[in-house]
């Protein structure tokens, strides 16, 4: 039988290696052009540190660790019998895969809070596991790229971010993306204006379905969820948002001038937009909407996604806001942040689509040696000993093969040149060189060699 692999894991190609290191480094650079620093958290972390951060769906969705050795002989009996597993599972797994970077991250700041210069930029890219239904761009192990900013409550910090969006999206060719933009304290005050502040979640969870849905489903999970017809009535303008981000800032001002924190909510979005509007954007687009909730218990302030160029299918490609107390699960309050997140995996499935793979190069030696045998490969060895101390990319034929056989491995791989090294070449202290590309040959020196090839 053959081997295979546990679903929602992929094994990755030569390629798909140097095309996910590609986009890697694209944001890995943006990351320390803005001024973020690197850090990296276990794979593992106590299970407590973990457990019931991301609610109950999250929780299910953690991978548990077993603990080593005889992990039952401690468990309880009854728990066993009674086949308890939410029970049993604390008592016989102490460890757990992490399942986002954010809550290392918080644990991570909070333990090291004396070494941290505050505010504090980070950058972390890592894998990440989660026990989810496999589907497209959805999988059980996946890559995280998150860039945060904690210790500042300075809209600054947004602005940058949209920047950042813009800047990577830019370079990696990905034109005309959608940075979508909303604040939790106008979901709230759009909630207190139509008296369903305790119905703050349900409202945002149906309204957030708008585009997928449309009006009529979500109006209709609002009144099941008891959320009044009067209620809806009122908020009918947000089902039909349309004008400029400037038009939408007037419209919610409009909505929302009886709640205090709605409006701190429209001044803060205006801050942003209008700081965009001046310093402007390579190829992004900035737009607000309403309807963008995200896991709205998690922020605060700001909420970012970031959708892919029209035409492409695809889920969000980014995404991340404003958090004022990420901290205080682990003791240390009022500690604000803000962050946000590249999919990669999507992010690679949109280049994929849209052809933009082209420039990446597959890692390969620059030239490779042909092997006539034992003292010739010696030879070559040493030649290619001094190529690699001189940063070249040099690889010598492993086997005495047919000289057939090596020359399609170099054309296979588009290894540009090929040295050929035999008793004549020995004898005059000297090497072939042949342009795989223009077909060229010249006989030269190392130091000749050397020099053509650098």
């Amino acid at each position: 039988m053959k081997p295979s692999i546990p679903k929602g894991t992929r094994d990755f190609s030569p390629t798909e290696v140097a095309n996910r290191t590609y986009i890697m480094n694209a944001i890995k650079t943006a990351f320390e052009t803005y001024g973020f620093q690197p850090i990296e958290t276990p794979s593992f972390e106590n299970s407590d540190t973990l457990m019931g951060k991301y609610g109950e769906e999250g929780d299910r969705l953690i991978f548990k660790i077993l603990n080593s050795g005889d992990y039952l002989s401690k468990a309880d009996d009854t728990l066993i019998k009674e086949k308890d597993s939410l029970k049993l599972t604390s008592q016989i797994s102490e460890k757990a895969l992490r399942y986002d970077l954010t809550v290392p991250f918080a644990r991570y700041v909070v333990q090291h809070q004396n070494e941290i210069t505050f505010p504090f930029k980070r950058y972390q890219i890592q894998p990440v596991w989660r026990a989810d239904r496999p589907q497209k761009g959805r999988f059980r192990e996946f890559f995280q790229c998150d860039a945060d900013v904690v210790g500042s409550k300075s809209l600054w910090q947004e602005v940058e971010f949209i920047q950042l969006y813009d800047t990577v999206f830019s370079k990696l060719g990905l034109q005309q993306t959608t940075i979508k933009i909303n604040n939790r304290k106008i979901l709230s005050g759009i909630a207190e204006v139509i008296g369903a502040q305790d119905k703050l979640i349900d409202f945002t969870v149906a309204l957030d379905k708008l585009d997928k849905i449309g009006q009529e489903k979500v109006e209709a999970e609002m009144i099941s969820k008891g959320i009044t017809e009067e209620a809806i009535q009122k908020v009918q303008p947000l089902f039909s948002f349309t004008g400029s981000n400037l038009d939408k800032l007037e419209s919610l001002k409009n909505m929302l001038q009886t709640s205090e924190e709605g409006l701190q909510g429209v001044q803060e979005l205006r801050f942003v937009i209008s700081s965009i509007a001046e310093l402007g954007l390579q190829s992004a687009n900035l737009e607000i909407d309403v309807t963008l909730a995200r896991g709205l218990n998690y922020y605060t302030g700001a909420i970012f996604e970031v959708a892919a160029p029209k035409g492409v299918k695809m889920g969000s490609i980014g995404g991340g806001g404003r958090y004022d107390d990420l901290t205080g699960i682990f003791g240390m309050k009022d500690v604000s942040g803000v962050g946000i997140s590249f999919g990669l995996d999507r992010i690679y499935l949109v280049l994929e689509e849209l052809g933009l793979f082209k420039t990446v190069a597959l890692p390969k030696p620059k030239v490779l040696f042909v092997n006539f045998g034992d003292a010739e490969g010696l030879y070559c060895m040493k030649a290619i000993t001094q190529l690699r101390a001189n940063n070249i990319k040099s690889e010598l034929y492993p086997d005495n093969a047919k000289m057939k056989k090596q020359m399609t491995y170099a054309n296979n791989r588009e290894i540009e040149f090929v040295v050929i090294a035999g008793s004549n070449e020995m004898n005059n202290e000297e090497f072939t060189l042949k342009n795989m590309i223009s077909g060229e040959q010249s006989n030269c020196s190392l130091q000749e060699l050397i020099q053509k090839l650098k």
